[in-house]
């Protein structure tokens, strides 16, 4: 059974509330919100997770190791998930040129699953799956060593490309992955995520709202049947509904 997650921003409460109330009322395919920590905003990602849980069981915060740099930070963390039952995160580095100078001694992604894996025995940690960062040997040696650390599977960035999705699927085939699909319907979309992500479109893409819509029904019949395997959506910028309609 393909799990299907969507990432919710916490811009506010109100925002988040009704954003959760549209997906719970019209797609009832989707069982899984998993909410970004984003430091401009009040809501940090564990408070949104405990907000969606009035809608969803499962709520998968986003956890920055940059921001877990003491102790009392882990630790206030460890009960707050423990107190609401919160029993998966996704872990990232959350590194930011303009915070990393100001925070020090942070921890790093690998540092923050080791604790997790120690001191929460019944949480799932999931980790973060860039290819576009850097070499894919060297993503594949990152990917091995949060393997062998006990991470329990995998949050990717966005694809836009059937065939990428194909090429990596066999480094998962033991593991459990959730799939990124985001829609871009504009130039500038386009450009950010090829000036600040790297990405490479293909040939066929058109970054307008019909060619994302597209791409998700084909990345959900390559992903259905292929054992654990999972796809959430990120709908930056875009309208959940009018992008999830007759989707999921």
């Amino acid at each position: 059974m393909v799990r299907i997650s969507i990432e919710l921003v916490p811009r506010s409460k109100d925002y988040l509330i009704e954003e959760l109330k549209i997906i719970k009322d019209n797609f009832p395919s989707v069982t899984v919100i998993n909410i970004p920590d984003l430091t401009r905003y009040q809501i940090r990602s564990w408070e949104g997770c405990v907000i969606a849980k009035n809608f969803f069981t499962d709520t998968i915060p986003h956890i920055r190791a940059i921001d877990i740099n003491s102790d009392d930070r882990f630790v206030y963390l460890k009960n707050y998930l423990e107190k609401y039952n919160i029993k998966e995160v996704l872990v990232v580095s959350g590194d930011n040129p303009y915070e990393s100078n100001r925070i020090n001694n942070h921890s790093t992604s690998i540092e923050l699953i080791k604790k997790f894996k120690k001191y929460l025995l019944n949480i799932k940690v999931y980790a973060a799956f860039d290819p576009y960062r850097q070499s894919l040997k060297r993503e594949y040696d990152y990917l091995q060593k949060k393997l062998e650390i006990g991470v329990n599977g995998f949050f990717t960035q966005p694809f836009f490309d059937i065939k990428l999705i194909e090429l990596f699927t066999p480094w998962f085939k033991e593991t459990e992955v959730f799939w990124g699909i985001s829609p871009v319907t504009s130039p500038w979309a386009k450009d950010y995520w090829e000036t600040k992500n790297n990405v490479i479109f293909p040939e066929d893409f058109r970054p307008n709202l019909e060619w994302s819509r597209n791409f998700a029904i084909e990345a959900i019949k390559f992903i259905k049947n292929k054992n654990n395997q999972n796809i959430y959506f990120m709908p930056i910028k875009t309208n959940t509904f009018e992008y999830l309609k007759g989707i999921v």
